[in-house]
C-alpha cells in the first residue's frame, strides 16, 4: 500500500492586535512553543524587540508607529516567503496600517488575531508600569491613554484574553490553523 505524504503546513503570519498588557506576547509564545513542537519552523516578531534594533530610529508619533508597523509587516512577508509561520505580537493600533500589512498577502496568509482584553483590565495587569506612567503625564502618546486604539472589524479570530487562559487561547488558535493552514494535530515524535 502507498504511503499517504504528510499533509504540508500553509505558511501564514498570525498578527495579534491588542492594547499593551492584553496578553499577546504570552499567547504569541505559547503559540510557538506548541508549534514547534509538532515540528514546525516558526518566528515570533515581538513589537518591543522590534523597537530595540530594526526600528530603534522611531518614536510613538501616530507616523513612527505607522512606520514599525509597515517595517514588521515587510519582515513578516519575507518570513513567510521562506515558508515559515509567522507569528506577529505588536499593538498596531491604526485599522489603517493592519489592513495595509494584510494586502501584502494572498488571501488567507493573513490572520488578524484580536486579543480583546479591555482597558480596565491592562491598567490592572500593567507589568510595566507603563499605564500608570501615561496617565501620570510622563509617557506620552500611550496607546489606550492619549493615543487611540481601534478595534479589529472583522479579525479571523478573537481572544478574550481577560476571560479565558493562555492555554485556552493557544488551544483556540491551534484550531483555526489546524482548520485553516494544515497544521498537524500531534506532537512531532
Amino acid at each position: 500500500m502507498p504511503s499517504v505524504p504528510p499533509t504540508v503546513p500553509t505558511p501564514c503570519v498570525v498578527w495579534l492586535t491588542g492594547l499593551s498588557a492584553a496578553g499577546k506576547t504570552s499567547i504569541a509564545e505559547s503559540l510557538r512553543d506548541t508549534l514547534q513542537a509538532r515540528g514546525l519552523h516558526c518566528y515570533l516578531l515581538d513589537g518591543d524587540l522590534v523597537r530595540c534594533g530594526l526600528s530603534r530610529d522611531l518614536g510613538y508619533t501616530d507616523e513612527d508607529r505607522q512606520e514599525h508597523i509597515r517595517r514588521v509587516g515587510e519582515i513578516a512577508r519575507l518570513f513567510l516567503d521562506a515558508g515559515l509561520i509567522v507569528l506577529v505580537a505588536l499593538i498596531s493600533p491604526f485599522r489603517a496600517e493592519r489592513n495595509a500589512v494584510r494586502s501584502l498577502f494572498d488571501e488567507g496568509q493573513f490572520i488578524e488575531v484580536f486579543v480583546s482584553t479591555p482597558l480596565a483590565i491592562c491598567e490592572k495587569r500593567d507589568p510595566k508600569g507603563l499605564y500608570r506612567r501615561a496617565r501620570a503625564g510622563q509617557v506620552p502618546l500611550f496607546t489606550g491613554i492619549d493615543s487611540p486604539y481601534e478595534m479589529p472589524e472583522q479579525p479571523e479570530v478573537v481572544l478574550p484574553a481577560h476571560e479565558i487562559g493562555i492555554d485556552d487561547c493557544v488551544a483556540k488558535l491551534v484550531d483555526f490553523l489546524q482548520r485553516r493552514h494544515n497544521i498537524p494535530l500531534r506532537d512531532a515524535p
